[in-house]
């Protein structure tokens, strides 16, 4: 179940819309309630510098994906194991019962 929330986010991060972003940084005044409802998930970070204006920094499109691909090719691994147990017991139960010896 975490492998599975854990996909989820990366494909979030991967291939989330980052518009509401991109309208916060061009808005001229905040309204709590518009933030609450906007989609931040692929935010990191959020900094007002000192000499004034926005900085909002993304998290990482590239490693998202890379982490992506290693949990699907990992979960197929996976998968691929427990098939080959699951033919090698049926196999067994086979030759069990014709009476033949492995």
């Amino acid at each position: 179940m975490q492998e599975q929330t854990a996909l989820e986010g990366f494909r979030r991060l991967a291939f989330g819309d980052i518009r509401d972003a991109v309208k916060l940084l061009f808005c001229d005044e905040l309204n709590p309630r518009a933030l609450h409802n906007m989609n931040l998930f692929a935010v990191s970070e959020i900094r007002r510098p000192k000499g004034g204006g926005m900085e909002i920094r993304f998290f990482d499109r590239i490693e998202a994906l890379r982490l992506l691909s290693e949990l699907e090719n990992a979960d197929n691994g996976a998968d691929g194991l427990l098939s080959a147990i699951e033919q090698g017991a049926a196999a067994l139960e086979r030759q069990e019962k014709g009476g033949k010896s492995p």
